[in-house]
């Protein structure tokens, strides 16, 4: 039975980096966050985090508190068709319970963890929106970066997610050590 891997935690936890290893364990991707992000090309603003902020409250106030789960709803569908999904992002506590809902049993939540100072470190250190083609791996100022947390903390209702996740990663080590964890959470999930 094909499973969907929804890989929750704030900004700079490592998330995409897990999301590539199940990516490369025939995972099929998805990235939640693409909704804010293809509207922002869009609109022709530049992809920055002051930019994002009012498209992300647009769309949860046109859509609902679930807007993110529900707007991607046919790409999951059609992604799950050809079997395991790895969601990228999942944001808010409605999200959660509308693909709760949905796939029941076959949603996996996995929280991936790393402190403020080494996510606000790693922000800092990305590359610029410039040379980050796909907008993935995005720098961000430690100011930014704690504007962000409280916003998505406060308005998104991102910690719900985190709190009720299935499985958790400590991503406060190396590659290396991160790598180990993907593999031990592989080994205890069911696969489709």
């Amino acid at each position: 039975m094909p499973q969907i891997v929804a890989v929750v935690g704030m900004c700079g936890a490592g998330k995409s980096v897990v999301a590539d290893m199940l990516v490369d364990h025939g995972y099929h991707f998805l990235r939640f966050g693409q909704v804010a992000l293809d509207e922002v090309k869009r609109q022709g603003l530049e992809p920055t985090e002051a930019n994002e902020r009012p498209i992300r409250d647009g769309l949860r106030k046109e859509h609902g508190p679930a807007a993110f789960a529900i707007l991607n709803m046919p790409k999951i569908e059609a992604l799950f068709q050809k079997g395991n999904v790895v969601a990228d992002g999942l944001y808010s506590w409605a999200e959660y319970k509308v693909l709760k809902e949905k796939f029941g049993e076959q949603l996996v939540v996995l929280a991936v963890y790393a402190s403020p100072k080494t996510r606000y470190e790693r922000l800092d250190n990305r590359k610029l929106a410039s040379e980050d083609t796909d907008l993935r791996n995005r720098h961000m100022s430690p100011e930014e970066s704690a504007a962000r947390d409280k916003a998505e903390i406060e308005i998104s209702d991102k910690g719900g997610p985190i709190a009720m996740a299935d499985h958790l990663i400590n991503n406060e080590g190396s590659l290396e050590e991160l790598k180990q964890q993907v593999e031990s959470f592989l080994e205890r999930i069911p696969h489709g």
